[in-house]
């Protein structure tokens, strides 16, 4: 680069940055280009709820993407000036036969009301000012505005529902009511927030099927292709008035860091695969066997303890404590039970390993009174900070509702649109170029890690009620013998299991033969 050229562009970053237009004005801008704030991240380079921060006022733009963020606001600012307020008239003022019209300004949505601490402010719930769905959210002037999630901005195509006119205030009654206790009103509030979520999601849905034209295949397509963005800002959503900022992501020791992009990082996360010695398919018999498919396991592995400040190093079982949660290296006592998985997954090579806190809890219960099953793991050294197991509740629930509300209504598109928000939701919090917004890879493992505790522990259910478990594999398929159905409860349901179609058996059951028996 010559050096004109060099000048050049320090002055036209010079010129930009001086131009900064506030947050409600980068609002403004967005919305009257009609642009979506996914497609702005995507053109700057950042995420969604980047862009979100930076129009509300939480944050403000930072390099690298601040320049092209800049850029871009100063051509939306060139082909969607800023209009002039509309005169006021004096009330007593009439207008007059020869009087010009004044175009009215436009008038940008306002910000969400915030805390000292940053977090969204509830209130009295009323239909929101952008998308006319209820909300208990509030905006700067008073009104009812959700904070972000899948809410269409005003000025879309959608038609928006008119506020409906305050009601007249109700007649004093002799005896008052008395006010919701704070579980009540924290209840209220969820339901809403669910309620809330649910038909944000059908919506969603209902626009890319009519933007398809019917054809369910590409509409599938557009919403797997939206779901990152779309599960981050509901997750967004449900973190408005949480404790725990989740974007203050810590130092992460090396056992958590790839060494290369093929590699992957240290952690076991006791994935199973096993198979019962008694059974096989090549010997000849015709013991009738269940393949059994556990619903939405991932969905249902949310609730989990999840590390929530800076990983501390400890040895020994120093850090081990129920309201801690990270990575452990351990020895595992030997497993002594043919007949039941491995509590620590198929593994090839003896000694010690990394595990989550999803699996070390589990060998816990296993070594305890309760069970018996096992000797407890030798903890050599850990990595952990005070953690909580209602991280993700919130977004698990919401995302339930809309997975029960599917079924019920038998609405495919919408069911995949659910699995695909969460599933990926886990497969990319980790070191992921699909969603640069979450860097937590513990998270990850041990979400996956107590997906496959939960199936043992299903596992383990069945064989006391006096099942085989024949063979147990991946997230969700668990294969028995015997009356099932005296154990789990059959359908769709995440507390529900369903057989399993779609494999080589197609049917679900097969037949096997006992081995050295």
């Amino acid at each position: 680069m010559s050096r004109e050229n060099g000048v050049e562009a320090l002055l036209e970053e010079a010129r930009l940055n001086a131009s900064m237009p506030p947050p409600a004005e980068r609002q403004r801008l967005r919305e009257a280009a009609n642009l979506s704030r996914a497609q702005v991240a995507a053109a700057v380079g950042v995420g969604r709820t980047t862009v979100a921060n930076w129009e509300t006022g939480a944050s403000d733009p930072t390099p690298p993407g601040r320049l092209p963020y800049l850029k871009l606001l100063k051509g939306l600012a060139e082909i969607h000036p800023a209009s002039a307020p509309t005169a006021v008239p004096e009330p007593t003022a009439a207008p007059g036969p020869e009087a010009v019209p004044v175009p009215p300004a436009f008038v940008a949505v306002p910000e969400t009301l915030r805390g000292p601490d940053g977090r969204a402010v509830e209130g009295d719930p009323g239909p929101c000012v952008r998308c006319g769905v209820e909300t208990a959210y509030q905006s700067t002037d008073g009104r009812p505005l959700h904070s972000g999630a899948l809410c269409r901005p005003a000025g879309s195509d959608r038609p928006q529902v008119a506020l409906a006119p305050a009601p007249a205030p109700a007649p004093a009654s002799p005896a008052p009511v008395p006010a919701p206790s704070r579980p009540e009103r924290r209840a209220r509030s969820a339901a809403r927030a669910q309620a809330d979520a649910t038909l944000l999601i059908s919506r969603v849905v209902q626009e890319e099927a009519e933007r398809a034209g019917g054809d369910e295949g590409a509409a599938l397509q557009a919403l797997i292709k939206r779901a990152i963005p779309d599960v981050m800002a509901l997750f967004s959503e449900t973190r408005a008035t949480a404790r725990y900022d989740y974007t203050a992501y810590p130092a992460l020791p090396d056992i958590l860091k790839k060494p290369s992009k093929k590699d992957p990082d240290q952690i076991w996360e006791a994935r199973p695969k096993f198979h019962h010695p008694g059974y096989s398919l090549r010997a000849p018999g015709d013991t009738k066997v269940t393949a059994l498919d556990v619903n939405a396991a991932y969905l249902s592995a949310l609730k989990c303890w999840l590390p929530i400040g800076k990983l501390e190093h400890s040895t020994g079982t120093d850090a081990v404590e129920s309201k801690r949660s990270g990575v452990h290296l351990i020895t595992p006592a030997p497993w002594t039970h043919p007949h039941l998985p491995d509590p620590i997954g198929d593994r090839d090579e003896p000694g010690a390993l990394w595990i989550t806190n999803s699996t070390l809890r589990l060998l816990q219960r296993l070594s305890g009174p309760k069970y018996g099953l096992t000797d407890a793991p030798v903890i050599h050294e850990s990595w952990t900070s005070g953690a909580t197991e209602n991280f993700l509740d919130a977004l698990r629930k919401l995302l339930s509702a809309a997975r029960d509300e599917a079924i019920e209504n038998r609405d495919t598109l919408t069911l995949e649109y659910v699995k695909a928000m969460y599933s990926k939701f886990i497969s990319t919090m980790g070191e992921s170029i699909h969603n640069r917004e979450m860097v937590r890879p513990d998270w990850m493992h041990i979400i996956h890690s107590q997906a496959y505790a939960n199936l043992w522990g299903k596992a383990h259910k069945a064989h006391q009620a006096g099942l085989d478990v024949v063979a147990m594999m991946g997230t969700d398929e668990l294969h028995v013998t015997g009356d099932w159905r005296q154990v789990f409860t059959e359908g769709r349901g995440v507390s529900q299991m369903k057989i399993k179609h779609g494999d080589a058996r197609a049917s679900g059951e097969y037949t096997v033969g006992t081995v050295g028996r």
